[in-house]
């Protein structure tokens, strides 16, 4: 290594960074940033003759770009050390409880409390409130002065242009710092009214905050439906009533006017002071002891991610008492007293090799890419999704370009958009295939879709194996061992050629050739064939769902087997009758029609019925029906004796519907140990939340 690369390495941080924070548009994943900062970091570590005052590793952020007033920050905005891994946290947790323990500001556990909070992945900025009015509102800039951005902060409805309270207990100088951020639907919403306008579309819910923030039209950014959330502050002075007193601070932290106190010893109390003053805090966080109880919240919150209505890229863990942080001090750009602990990338950039076609159970074909293999979000991707042809050809991807990956949870990856200036000379414009790439069946695209599907039907391997793989799933006939490796293997063999042929396999020369198969011995095919016995008398809702009809998902096929009571019943409804059933509407309804009036429908459920198949009415009480009707249930963390399959049957029992997040139509949420975001959402919406005694008296009610 030599100072040359020491040169590139800046070159290229200082170019992404203007692309990111000037531009509103990156050129490199998050995973490849940190990287390269790591590797100058080392090396001017190694070599401190070396650091330079205009070195990134000596900045935050970018500088601003000009189309705004500068302000000069009171106090700086710096930014936080990085954890990629767990041992990262304990070498934190170790070197703070070692500087503590010779202050003799931790116990002889060397146990330390700190308080965690979700790290927001939007824009930073500072909030000047004088005697609780918002005079002023900054970016971060370069962390020592940023751009002046009042009049775009205003339209923010979820910040304050005065504090909650009386004037008695305003401060005379509060500066909030905070991240603007965009939640996942108003960005889905802004991207698609960005389309409709043949405008720019923004790569993520980050890079919207940030175009939006910085609009000098600031009705623009009204329309943007921007939010906030405070985690800091800078200078305060002035507060009313009984104050703790601050010692002096870093030289960094100097002022002109000192602080005279603070309202809380405690990092948590001063989030929550800040909340009573009506300025938004998020509900993510925690006071917790220890570097494994940090460790615990960052799992946790990695599996919430997903299911969060905004964008989080980490956590940040803080020492939580003031004196400790003040004792512990900071480095030049960074606090010692806190850490962020960043997750695995969810979004990485790779290489388009080939765009293929899947064939799915409703003959839908969806354009999938073919990846260079790429880590993100924890799992090697080779694969990512395009959804539809309009979806691929508004992306515009083509076979050789680098595009940006995005994986969350267990989401589908997907691209997320095309780095245009890596692409190659000639790459091929996106096409649509015009027959099945499984059976050769010509497509069609119906009026209002935007899926193209094949017409081949039960015809199509493809679509067979889809159909079978969903009527054997846990929710449909339960058929334990009929998984997706061994239905493709049935359905390429021809031993399946619909859904009934699943209940012929138990005939000799059926067997004979199931036992010929890989990994076929004969006490796994015993258990098959018992769980296909079990799966003859399904429950009619059960039954109902595996039929697989367009549209008819666990609820709606509830709904249509209480209100039928049998399948034949079903089979003869009209769509009048149909309609009249509740959450039936004509979309449903035309399609349940027309399931039971094709002739290849009716054929394989008379042969299901000669075979010995008999769904079971629902016997459930008038009275129980209407418990817990109309309401909506979110079901979150471990119950005490029952898993949440069984709670979900419980609720549809009873009338009621089960949802996967929590909104303002949401009636309860029923939570046990270990609940995560999902309840902190309902205790912000003022959702009544129950334990499981508190759900089962309901139920009795």
């Amino acid at each position: 290594m030599s100072l040359d690369r020491v040169k590139q390495l800046r070159l290229a941080l200082e170019a992404y960074n203007r692309a990111y924070y000037q531009e509103d548009n990156p050129t490199v994943s998050d995973a490849q940033y940190d990287a390269l900062m790591r590797e100058l970091e080392a090396l001017e570590a190694e070599h401190p003759e070396w650091i330079t005052a205009q070195s990134p590793t000596q900045r935050v952020g970018s500088a601003p770009v000009g189309s705004f007033a500068s302000v000069r920050h009171a106090v700086p905005m710096l930014s936080l050390a990085n954890a990629f891994d767990s041992q990262d946290v304990f070498a934190f947790d170790k070197r703070v409880a070692d500087t503590l323990a010779v202050a003799g500001l931790v116990g002889l556990d060397r146990q330390v409390d700190y308080i965690a909070e979700y790290k927001f992945d939007g824009l930073a900025v500072s909030l000047r409130y004088e005697h609780g009015i918002l005079v002023q509102a900054s970016t971060r800039g370069d962390g020592t002065t940023g751009e002046e951005v009042s009049s775009n902060i205003r339209t923010i409805k979820a910040i304050p242009l005065c504090l909650a309270g009386s004037p008695d207990q305003w401060p005379a100088v509060l500066e909030v710092r905070g991240e603007v951020l965009m939640y996942r639907q108003d960005f889905e919403a802004l991207n698609q009214r960005q389309l409709q306008k043949g405008e720019k579309q923004f790569v993520n819910p980050r890079n919207a905050a940030a175009g939006s923030l910085r609009q000098l039209d600031p009705r623009i950014t009204a329309t943007r439906h921007l939010r906030f959330f405070a985690y800091g502050w800078g200078e305060i002075s002035g507060v009313p009533g009984k104050t703790v007193a601050v010692e002096p601070q870093h030289d960094l932290f100097a002022l002109d006017t000192p602080q005279e106190g603070l309202p809380s010893d405690t990092q948590a109390g001063m989030l929550d002071w800040m909340a009573s003053l009506g300025l938004p805090v998020n509900q993510g966080r925690q006071v917790l002891r220890g570097a494994d109880a940090l460790l615990a919240f960052y799992h946790q919150a990695e599996q919430d991610r997903a299911s969060l209505p905004f964008e989080i890229d980490g956590i940040v863990y803080k020492v939580n008492a003031l004196r400790a942080q003040q004792t512990l001090g900071y480095v030049s750009r960074a606090p010692r007293f806190a850490l962020a602990h960043k997750f695995p990338a969810q979004e990485e950039t790779t290489r388009v090799e080939e765009i293929d076609f899947q064939v799915g159970r409703t003959g839908v074909v969806t354009p999938v890419v073919r990846l260079q293999p790429v880590f993100v979000g924890g799992v090697t991707v080779t694969n990512a999704t395009l959804h539809n042809e309009d979806e691929a050809r508004r992306k515009d991807v083509r076979v050789g370009d680098t595009v940006f990956v995005r994986r969350a949870g267990d989401v589908i990856p997907e691209v997320v958009a095309v780095v245009l200036d890596k692409r190659p000379e000639g790459a091929p414009v996106f096409a649509m295939p015009t027959s099945c790439p499984a059976c050769g069946s010509a497509l069609e695209r119906l009026p209002g879709e935007v899926a193209w599907r094949c017409t081949g039907g039960l015809f199509c391997s493809a679509q067979l194996k889809q159909t079978l793989i969903h009527a054997a799933s846990r929710k449909a006939l339960d058929i334990e061992g009929l998984g997706d490796k061994l239905v493709e293997q049935l359905v390429d063999e021809k031993l399946i050629t619909s859904l009934a042929d699943i209940f012929k396999l138990h005939r000799e020369a059926e067997q004979a050739r199931l036992l010929a198969l890989p990994r076929m011995g004969k006490k796994s095919l015993e258990n098959l064939l018992a769980a296909i016995e079990r799966a003859r008398e399904p429950d009619l809702d059960r039954f109902i769902f595996a039929l697989g009809i367009r549209h008819v998902g666990e609820t709606t096929a509830r709904d249509l087997a209480l209100a039928l009571g049998s399948l034949e019943a079903l089979r003869q409804a009209d769509q009048e009758r149909l309609l009249a059933i509740n959450e039936v509407g004509p979309v449903v309804a035309a399609s349940v029609h027309h399931f039971f009036q094709e002739p290849h429908n009716l054929a394989v459920l008379q042969e299901l019925h000669e075979l010995g198949v008999q769904p079971k009415a629902l016997e459930v009480a008038t009275a129980q029906v209407q418990t817990l009707s109309g309401k909506t249930f979110v079901i979150t963390g471990t119950l005490p004796s029952m898993s949440r399959e069984q709670a979900t049957q419980r609720v549809l029992e009873a009338g009621g519907k089960v949802s996967g997040s929590v909104s303002k139509k949401t009636a309860y949420v029923l939570a046990g140990a270990e609940a995560g975001s999902k309840l902190a959402r309902a205790e912000e919406l003022g959702i009544p939340v129950l334990d499981e005694a508190q759900f089962l008296a309901l139920l009795e009610a």
